[in-house]
């Protein structure tokens, strides 16, 4: 019983962390940088998104591998 309790609460706390990831990634990170272009704030906007881009990038060719 008490591995069986164990499983579901690791499956949680992985479900928890994914949807917090594609929380971040899809919602919040696009809001936030509207929000910067919104406030003049470019110069900081666009190295944000420069580096988010390399980031998907390198993650994308690791999931392929």
């Amino acid at each position: 019983m008490f591995g069986f309790v164990g499983k579901l609460i690791g499956f949680a706390f992985e479900f928890s962390w994914s949807m917090i990831k594609v929380l971040f990634s899809v919602v919040f990170l696009p809001i936030i940088l509207i929000a910067l272009v919104f406030g003049g704030l470019l110069s900081i906007a666009f190295p944000i998104l420069i580096v988010a881009i390399i980031i998907s990038l390198i993650a994308k060719e690791g999931k392929e591998v």
